[in-house]
């Protein structure tokens, strides 16, 4: 019989105990969800402003975001600035360029046509004398005397190694008129060319008077004897003609 009762004592023990657990189990459960029920209600207005105000955190990262623009923005108008610059530089130094290029070209065009200035002052010299040796010969003195015979003529012209004095003469002035149309045939191959100015109005940057003389009927300043020709390198005065101007007869 004391075996039964214990039996029924351990019983009776495990089943309270089974029960307390059970209610201390469930007891959480409640409070939880005591807790979800109280948590799910209408939210309060300070949880509503803090719900609409962004975030201290966003505002920061903007911040920080628009602070490096900034300098960014200050670099790229700096560089527009430079290119600006560095293109009216580039402009300037082209147009130079061609200006350098122009007068390059002018100068050596320059220097090709006056680079023998100083050589044909020097021949001009030797055309004047040529000129004074065929001035100093008369026209008449070229001519066979009216007295002299044709037969006589055509006798001296027949044999050569009795030629007469006048043939010799004609012979000569030839030579020398030649030599000087060549001379002056080479001149005008570089552009120099020879003016005579008589009878044209004085003009000092082309004249130079070497004397004045009253003639009657000829407009004072009038240019009325050329002693030596001028001549012109291409639009350049190489050598002024010299002259003798008119002057007032009163």
């Amino acid at each position: 019989m004391s075996s039964v009762y214990a039996r029924q004592f351990v019983r009776s023990c495990t089943a309270s105990l089974s029960s307390r657990t059970l209610a201390r189990s469930s007891l959480p459960r409640s409070s939880a969800l005591s807790r979800r029920a109280y948590s799910e209600g209408p939210a309060s207005s300070s949880e509503k402003d803090q719900a609409e105000q962004p975030p201290k955190g966003s505002e920061q990262q903007q911040s920080g975001s628009e602070k490096p623009s900034s300098p960014d923005a200050e670099k790229l108008k700096a560089k527009e600035a430079e290119v600006v610059d560095l293109t009216g530089r580039l402009r300037y130094l082209q147009a130079d360029f061609i200006n350098l290029q122009r007068n390059t070209a002018r100068e050596k065009e320059q220097t090709r046509d006056f680079a023998i200035t100083r050589f044909a002052s020097d021949l001009l010299e030797t055309v004047d004398v040529l000129s004074l040796a065929l001035k100093s010969i008369p026209p008449s003195a070229l001519s066979p005397p009216s007295s002299e015979s044709p037969s006589s003529s055509s006798s001296s012209s027949d044999s050569p190694s009795e030629k007469s004095p006048l043939a010799y003469l004609q012979e000569l002035h030839h030579g020398v008129e030649m030599t000087q149309r060549q001379l002056l045939q080479t001149l005008f191959k570089y552009n120099v060319k020879p003016f005579d100015p008589t009878g044209d109005k004085f003009d000092p940057n082309l004249h130079e008077a070497l004397y004045q003389a009253p003639i009657p009927g000829k407009e004072p300043g009038t240019v009325i004897d050329c002693q030596k020709m001028g001549y012109m390198i291409k639009e350049r005065v190489l050598r002024a003609a010299q002259v003798g101007v008119a002057q007032e007869t009163s």
